[in-house]
């Protein structure tokens, strides 16, 4: 018995409890070649003490195959020239109760997976013998050995262990293992628009590893008769610096996905579902239920399908690829406004239509991750996600609502640490499926999480030639965020966590004509500037969200002003009736208050009210944007033109020429825009 009751000798420290995969490749597929690929580890008893001579077995979950080592005499073991795949470690000593886990091997990567092995009680067959000496085993002394044991662990930890950074276990692999799923996007904090974390295919090894426990379930310590139950937290799991972004919990950040755990996964591939559903009610009352000026916002007095996507990420041997697929509104909505394809033949939008991302690419083992990735990414301009899941607000500001959803090319994702990535572009132009001109557009991103209540971002682009019919005219924008948690208590039953967000952005055009101040003539000034601010609260440990904020723009030229859908206008045919030209300023504010009711973290119920204004008329008012005809005939199909009373098209864009035309058919027709907007809105979102 004593050569058992050594191993629970206090030793100054804690016996650390992990089970943590080597994250940097995060790759989930055999290898070519078995070189360099081990898992090593030490088994270590209750109060941190190693163990030697243990029984190590690993088990293949791939083919069932098994290989069994042996801890050495300071509890180490190791086994080299694996096949690289899914495995269940196994550690067991006679004695103990088993202890196993799950881990993922990677091509050429070294694993370490650390087991702790609790004694085994009095007439638990797994350890003690039918007959012999343990029979005789004094088990009220045992049981008091092992209370006074956990008793002391509990008190070094309070008086050694180590401050957490965040007041929670947040930064535990079981954490952070389904958060880098859950954000496995065109940013690796991303599908996303700012703010993109780890690739999608690190992920899967933080999640295996983190899923399997250390002990059978069920198996507690009991304590001795008569005695109190001490106040014993388990050991902190050691926090992932490998894996970029893993060490916190970034699911409060805005245009982030706050699923930490992942339905389905597999080696494979990791599916994605989305569903998006709203009523709105614009208090202007359009005849033709048209909502004018956003992206998120299209009909009044209906409900809607907004998004409904199904796809997911693929992951196999470093090879890397998403692809999701879009109907609903965004499906028309998204295309109308991208004007480059009517430069030249095929029909792009149409070929695009349903995607809202499709890429493939490969991941380097450099550093803390080198991905290179060519076709349709999700821009990170904005903030704000593209999909509306991820966002603290439904409808968004200006800043965000108006600049790019989606860049067509080619992406590097570099991260030289684990809290920092530095992202090139070289992409077709902005938010557009072809290149307008001469140039494509250049880009990049660099982001920037020191810590877990920090974020910066910072998007830059430039170079490309972004306006149809204007080959010498070129586009710079710099769009820059930070987001701050300032308060964090996720336990609480009142306010939880508080949390902003701000916005910068700038840009304008120059060359063709056109210049970024005007000069002398304000005539040929093309200019953006805005900004838009928001404060987050969460309730009762985060199953309650209210938002508040808003934002502002101004925009020379109003080259990113959202065309009204006046007769069915879109980016490439312009409408008479909203002119986009230099000279020509659109300047507009907006607030809103945002409900979010999460009872899982899969589905967000929502209510939202929100006021908009411009300095000039913009907003559908009650006659709505849709010409005569409405509801029979609706759009005349030559929004390029005036349209007369009688619905027929004048055939001209200019005013003069189409008063003479409608001279006969009741005068020329226009549109009811309005200087403001009051919405309120409702709905559910689901994501798996």
């Amino acid at each position: 018995m004593k050569k058992y009751m050594k191993f629970y000798s206090v030793r100054i420290g804690l016996g650390v409890l992990s089970t943590l995969g080597l994250l940097g490749s995060g790759q989930h597929a055999l290898a070519q070649s078995n070189i360099n690929t081990s898992i090593v580890g030490t088994i270590r008893d209750a109060s941190g003490a190693t163990i030697a001579g243990a029984q190590v077995v690993f088990k293949n979950l791939g083919n069932d195959s098994t290989q069994t080592v042996n801890s050495d005499p300071a509890g180490q073991y190791s086994l080299h020239n694996m096949v690289p795949g899914s495995y269940e470690i196994t550690a067991a000593k006679y004695g103990f109760i088993e202890a196993k886990t799950r881990v993922i091997a990677d091509a050429h990567r070294q694993l370490h997976a650390d087991l702790k092995l609790k004694i085994a009680k009095v007439g638990n067959t797994a350890a003690s013998p039918s007959n012999g000496k343990s029979a005789e085993v004094d088990a009220k002394k045992l049981d008091a050995m092992e209370a006074r044991i956990e008793q002391l662990e509990a008190e070094l930890r309070q008086g050694s262990a180590p401050v957490a950074e965040s007041a929670t276990a947040q930064d535990s692999v079981a954490t952070h293992g389904p958060l880098l799923a859950s954000l496995s996007k065109d940013e690796s904090t991303v599908p996303m628009r700012p703010g993109t974390l780890p690739p999608p295919d690190m992920s899967k090894t933080v999640a295996s590893a983190a899923a399997a426990p250390n002990t059978p379930d069920g198996q507690q310590s009991a304590l001795p008769p008569g005695t109190a139950p001490q106040n014993t937290a388990p050991a902190a799991p050691q926090v992932d610096n490998q894996t970029p972004f893993a060490f916190g919990d970034f699911t409060w950040l805005n245009g982030t996905p706050r699923n930490k755990d992942v339905v389905l996964d597999t080696p494979f591939f990791t599916p994605e579902v989305r569903f998006d559903t709203n009523y709105m009610e614009d208090f202007n009352q359009p005849k033709d239920h048209t909502i004018v000026g956003a992206t998120e916002s299209f009909r009044s007095g209906e409900v809607q399908l907004e998004q409904i996507s199904v796809g997911g990420d693929f992951h196999w041997q470093n090879v890397r690829g998403r692809v999701l697929y879009m109907d609903g509104m965004f499906a028309t909505t998204t295309p109308r406004n991208d004007a480059s394809f009517g430069v030249g033949q095929w029909d792009l939008r149409s070929a695009y239509k349903y995607v809202s991302e499709a890429w493939g690419g490969y991941h380097f083992n450099v550093q803390h991750g080198l991905n290179i990735d060519a076709g349709i990414f999700v821009s990170y301009i904005g903030l704000f996600s593209y999909y509306n899941f991820d966002n603290w607000t439904y409808q968004p500001s200006y800043v965000s609502s108006n600049t790019p959803w989606f860049f067509n090319g080619v992406r590097i994702q570099w991260y030289p640490t684990n809290k920092l990535k530095i992202e090139p572009w070289f992409i077709n132009g902005w938010q557009s499926y072809a290149k307008y001109n001469g140039h494509p557009g250049l880009g990049g991103q660099l982001l920037w999480m020191p810590k877990e209540w920090f974020k910066l971002v910072a998007n830059q682009y430039g170079y490309g030639q972004d306006n149809l019919g204007l080959p010498n005219t070129q586009r710079i924008h710099t769009d820059d965020s930070i987001e701050v948690r300032y308060y964090n208590k996720p336990e609480s039953l009142n306010l939880s966590k508080m949390a902003f967000s701000l916005t910068g952005d700038a840009g304008c055009q120059y060359g063709g004509g056109l210049s970024c101040t005007g000069g002398r003539n304000s005539s040929e000034k093309s200019s953006f500037v805005g900004w838009m601010l928001y404060d987050r609260m969460w309730f009762h440990k985060d199953l309650f969200g209210l938002t508040l904020g808003g934002g502002e723009m101004s925009n020379w030229g109003r080259y990113l002003t959202l065309l009204p859908p006046i007769d069915g206008a879109d980016a490439v045919t312009g409408t008479p009736y909203f002119p986009e030209a230099p000279g020509l300023r659109a300047h507009m504010w907006d607030s809103t208050v945002t409900f979010h009711y999460m009872p899982k973290q899969y589905i967000t119920w929502w209510a939202e009210a929100g006021y908009r204004h411009s300095d000039i008329p913009y907003f559908a008012g009650r006659g709505g944007v849709t010409p005569p005809g409405f509801p029979l005939g609706g759009t005349n199909g030559y929004p390029q033109y005036y349209t007369c009373n009688s619905g027929a098209s004048a055939m001209t864009n200019d005013p003069t020429a189409a008063a003479s035309a409608c001279s006969g058919a009741g005068g020329v027709w226009f549109p009811d825009l309005r200087r403001s907007e009051t919405k309120l809105s409702v709905g559910v979102m689901v994501k798996f």
